[in-house]
């Protein structure tokens, strides 16, 4: 992921999605191509063309936050593009280091016993932990019944919801809305791209998609992100069918870098009774009396 073609790209795309009549611009000439054109965008930040070109072109390098800020209004940001905007900025600068809470490896990460209790505290419905490669690294009684079939079929001993959403034809099943968590889970890999650049990781993890999945490298050149705060998906469990489930996303402050989704089920629902039929079966066996 080369720093300035991120940069180039996501700008190029942004200013591709809006009219002139998106942004009370009078629509004079033809447009070789779909979208605004650099000099419009620059007008609208009130920076010159010259400038707004050679930021396009990949140089956010001593781009000011005032400046930046124009350039999110002018191409109608949202908040996690603006953030994405930002992020790309502070890591051309090189300020993203500094910036960034301390993120341990990864790779040999096991849940403490503090969070262990914490998550077995949870029992009304699944609860999970994962970073920002999408590696699922610790769940609740119900979040590994529910992810049961991912941790079966997946290749290595920590399972990762992007591998198994693009390499393995059972998350069609899983997801029935499958583009849809699809598009999701590309927009929240291209949000950790943007805040940890460097992160051989992640490269490795993109490079291995982008070579083995037409359906994943078309939705990564889009370049879309998104904040995975909260909100509803539907889910297909083989055992108890299709689960309608809210959910809300935390950062973990204490472990910088992953973050904790639970999940809950309308009350009175049939999705609720299904979470207590599944729940059922992974109680704990009770202790033998003495």
């Amino acid at each position: 992921m080369d720093q300035r073609n991120e940069v180039r790209e996501f700008l190029s795309t942004r200013r591709a999605k809006l009219t002139p009549a998106d942004v009370g611009l009078p629509d004079v000439g033809a447009r070789r191509v779909p979208g605004l054109r650099r000099g419009e965008v620059a007008a609208l930040a009130g920076v010159s063309v010259e400038y707004y070109a050679k930021l396009e072109r990949g140089s956010l390098t001593g781009a000011s936050a005032s400046v930046l800020d124009a350039i999110a209004r002018a191409l109608r940001l949202d908040d996690a593009e603006r953030a994405h905007l930002f992020h790309l900025a502070q890591a051309a600068d090189g300020t993203s280091e500094m910036l960034r809470p301390r993120r341990r490896s990864r790779r040999s990460w096991t849940p403490g016993p503090t969070l262990s209790w914490v998550l077995d505290t949870i029992t009304g419905g699944p609860a999970i932990v994962r970073n920002g490669r999408m590696d699922l690294l610790a769940t609740n009684r119900l979040g590994h019944a529910m992810h049961a079939s991912m941790y079966e079929r997946s290749p290595g001993p920590v399972p990762n919801f992007a591998r198994y959403t693009f390499l393995d034809e059972d998350s069609h099943r899983f997801y029935p809305h499958w583009d849809v968590a699809a598009d999701t889970c590309v927009a929240i890999l291209r949000t950790e791209a943007g805040r940890d650049p460097r992160d051989p990781q992640m490269h490795d993890l993109v490079g291995e998609l982008a070579t083995r999945s037409d359906d994943f490298r078309r939705r990564w050149s889009n370049h879309d992100v998104r904040v995975h705060a909260a909100g509803s998906k539907t889910f297909h469990h083989t055992a108890v069918g299709d689960l309608e489930l809210a959910y809300e996303n935390v950062e973990m402050l204490s472990e910088p870098g992953l973050s904790l989704t639970i999940y809950a089920a309308e009350p009175a629902s049939r999705t609720e009774e299904a979470l207590a039929l599944l729940a059922s079966w992974t109680a704990p066996a009770p202790s033998p009396s003495r």
